[in-house]
């Protein structure tokens, strides 16, 4: 229940951007990375992630230039 109030009080851009990390993650475990690693990485690099995001990035180009 704590979950879905949590969820309820954030904007829908937060949201979106929660959605494309989520995807990112999927590109980075495809590319060889664990669940926890690559989850690990998006939050330890949230900053540079959210300016991806707002810069127009794919999940799939973001999670390119963060192995590249």
């Amino acid at each position: 229940m704590a979950r879905k109030q949590e969820h309820e009080q954030l904007d829908e851009e937060t949201l979106a951007l929660l959605a494309w990390c989520a995807e990112v993650e999927t590109h980075l475990v495809a590319a060889g990375a664990t669940v926890a690693e690559a989850q690990e990485h998006i939050e330890d690099q949230a900053e540079w992630y959210t300016d991806q995001f707002y810069d127009g990035l794919t999940p799939e180009e973001a999670a390119k230039a963060a192995l590249a």
